[in-house]
């Protein structure tokens, strides 16, 4: 368990990255969605104990942050940038990474990260330098490394970033097996990321905690708000391309998606609000707040 308590983080002249955050992860696997800038990495780093927050407590399983130390033993991270030295290959950088997290037993080290090469489908390039990985599979790698040792806590930033559509849907299978009788925090500016695989969900927005709760309780952020038009061409090129979220040619035109309090166009229909509405609506709301 991930206790917060009112985690406040400002750098030089006054900006605030995070402003009396507060919340409670629990076992399972819990979504933090914002957009870039929102506060997201900072907390990351804060629990990583990568950063020092400016006030606030955090404690992790019963131990404070102020035992790093401690904290590091229970933890894997998956920053959204990380270092690989590219002169080694991908198994002898687990390797080493391994040793660091104090996996002494050569064999033991061995078995585990071949089991999380197979599990990352890096099994056939694991004997290659890091230096000939794309940018995707450097990704898997860092997966790789985050899982080793089997960590009570994984924190993860911004994961599939790199990931084709097929390493993202097999990344997330990943974590929903890991989280069992874990704490998994998945941060991520993609909602699909979140949809099929986290219980539960916070919302932060310019370093600010906007909203937490369940998949449901943010779909409906979004009742009322949503609405599509059918539209031609010439009608779609007079109106604000940022008022609308999303767009389809149908055989009579262009539907739009917009959100929105009311009827954006003339000839608007209300429609049922999907997640990704329902974020957007609430992102919309903390905006004009």
């Amino acid at each position: 368990m991930i206790t917060i308590e009112h985690l406040s983080k400002t750098y030089r002249k006054g900006a605030w990255a995070l402003l009396d955050v507060s919340l409670q992860f629990d076992k399972g696997m819990t979504g933090l969605l914002g957009p870039n800038g929102a506060g997201k990495t900072t907390l990351m780093r804060i629990l990583s104990t990568l950063l020092s927050p400016t006030s606030g407590q955090v404690r992790m399983n019963g131990i404070s942050l102020g035992r790093p130390e401690e904290i590091r033993q229970m933890i894997g991270y998956l920053p959204q940038h990380f270092h690989i030295y590219p002169q080694l290959t991908g198994r002898d950088y687990l390797d080493y990474v391994a040793a660091m997290k104090g996996i002494t037993d050569r064999n033991a080290r061995l078995k585990e990260i071949s089991r999380l090469l197979e599990m990352v489908n890096l099994q056939e390039k694991a004997d290659k330098k890091v230096r000939t990985y794309s940018g995707g599979m450097k990704q898997r790698l860092g997966i790789a490394q985050a899982l080793l040792g089997s960590p009570d806590v994984l924190i993860v930033d911004e994961p599939t970033s790199g990931l084709d559509p097929q390493e993202r849907v097999r990344f997330r299978n990943v974590l929903t097996r890991f989280s069992i009788n874990r704490t998994v925090l998945l941060s991520t500016h993609i909602v699909a990321d979140i949809e099929s695989n986290c219980r539960r969900i916070a919302v932060m927005n310019k370093g600010r905690l906007v909203m937490t709760g369940s998949l449901a309780e943010l779909q409906a952020c979004g009742q009322g708000q949503v609405w599509e038009a059918v539209m031609s061409p010439d009608e779609f090129a007079l109106i604000d391309p940022m008022s609308v979220v999303s767009t389809r040619t149908v055989p009579e035109g262009i539907l739009c998606r917009f959100i929105s309090p009311t009827a954006p166009v003339e000839g608007a229909f209300a429609a049922d609000p999907s997640l990704e509405d329902g974020y957007l609506a609430l992102l919309r709301r903390d905006r004009h707040a």
